[in-house]
């Protein structure tokens, strides 16, 4: 009976995972590793901070779904159309910009890493190899679907844990503590370009609030494939394991920019290719050759997981979606994704992400600014429809947070809507 507990949570264990999965990407990668680069450890605080407001925003995901058995979806359906709509509206307003950041980065990775630089096939490597590894992830879920997708992801997040791990510690001894800030320097903020920079990397730190209602949708999955319901108590634990992660990932890919770049006088190059290969040299010529391999593996496994959940994601949510503009979720019976639906959201989802990856290619601070941009502006409402479906009536008492956590929800909602407007501000009326 003692192992009991243990097998629950077992069963549970995933979709934290999967969402960890999904934030470890870009706002790592490219924002964390660029603000090290700049600021070194400046922006320390900013990152801890971006990563604090959310996090009842994004508990409120799988908190939703073992609490009432059905998604987030659900709960803003019982909002009222409106939710729906505005939803639809979000979603549709952000997937192809984010799906063509995500792939064309982790496209470069795979061509810097394999030392391709000339066309293939006629098109350029970021390109082919963006249609590539949308073909590959695509033809994964298509074969093993949700369980395939659990287990390919739980050991990817492994691997770039320990690959990033690693590549943090080889660091430690350059890292320049003396530029430490809790909080950021004041002509930063009033700098126009500095805080669009500073606001691109929160808008995306530790990820878009979009991730919350896929997490609930996992919850589900997870729970029609292993027939076990989660209980609250494992959701949470199971949230809380990859959102801690997550957080640590992020202040150890600032480390490395800060490490290895801060104050070399060095930028990083705009295009897709040439930041990839930048951030594998940069190890190499600093540490030895022999950390090329580490930092590139756990660059791309970094991107890949990125990549695979988000192909996911967003096809589920949009077919979820779709069913819920028809009717209810009944309370305790996972419902099954339609997979009409899916497939054509996902190949709408990659058809659009390759027109912005062949018109955006040449610059990915462009195409991961306009992405993170956008998480940031939509932040706000997507935080408040998650707040008010966990304090919904159809939520049990028990189940639903309590006055601390619903003022701590409160304070998020209203951080991400101040920095909204600080941003819109910041970019069009003071620059």
């Amino acid at each position: 009976m003692a192992d009991a507990p243990r097998k629950t949570f077992l069963k549970a264990l995933g979709p934290g995972l999967l969402w960890a999965g999904a934030a470890i990407g870009v706002s790592h990668l490219v924002q964390s590793t660029r603000a090290g680069a700049t600021f070194g450890l400046g922006l320390l605080g900013i990152v801890i901070f971006a990563n604090l407001f959310k996090y009842p925003g994004f508990q409120f995901g799988p908190r939703y779904a073992a609490a009432t058995g059905t998604s987030l979806l659900e709960g803003y359906r019982r909002r009222g159309t409106w939710a729906l709509v505005l939803y639809a509206l979000v979603t549709l307003g952000t997937m192809f910009t984010v799906q063509a950041a995500v792939t064309a980065v982790t496209a470069a990775l795979l061509a810097a890493s394999l030392g391709i630089t000339e066309p293939v096939l006629g098109l350029q490597p970021v390109i082919f190899f963006s249609v590539l590894l949308t073909v590959v992830c695509a033809g994964l879920l298509l074969i093993g679907h949700y369980k395939w997708l659990d287990k390919i992801v739980k050991v990817v997040v492994v691997i770039l844990s320990v690959t990033t791990f690693t590549a943090t510690a080889l660091v430690l001894p350059q890292l320049p503590w003396d530029s430490v800030r809790l909080l950021p320097d004041s002509d930063w903020l009033m700098t126009a370009a500095v805080a669009v920079a500073i606001c691109g990397l929160i808008g995306w730190m530790p990820s878009a609030f979009d991730i919350s209602i896929w997490h609930s949708l996992w919850t589900l999955a997870r729970r029609r494939e292993t027939g076990v319901a989660p209980s609250l108590r494992d959701s949470l634990i199971d949230f809380n394991v990859g959102y801690i992660g997550t957080t640590v990932l992020a202040l150890c890919f600032v480390f490395m920019g800060a490490g290895v770049m801060f104050g070399s006088g060095k930028e990083f190059a705009p295009q897709p290719a040439a930041f990839a290969g930048q951030i594998i040299a940069l190890y190499t010529e600093n540490l030895g050759a022999w950390t090329g391999p580490v930092v590139a593996i756990s660059a791309f496994t970094v991107m890949f997981s990125t990549t695979l959940t988000v192909i996911d994601g967003f096809p589920r949510a949009i077919a979820t979606l779709a069913a819920r503009f028809k009717g209810p979720e009944t309370p305790g019976v996972p419902d099954p994704v339609s997979r009409p639906f899916y497939w054509g959201a996902l190949g709408l989802l990659g058809a659009g992400a390759m027109i912005v990856i062949v018109f955006l290619a040449t610059s990915l601070p462009r195409m991961a600014d306009v992405a993170t941009t956008l998480s940031l502006v939509t932040a706000a409402p997507l935080a408040w429809l998650n707040h008010r479906a966990m304090t919904g009536a159809e939520v049990p008492s028990e189940a639903r947070p309590g006055p601390a956590m619903r003022a701590f929800s409160w304070f998020g909602i209203g951080v991400s809507l101040l920095l909204a407007g600080y941003f819109l501000y910041m970019r069009f009326i003071a620059a």
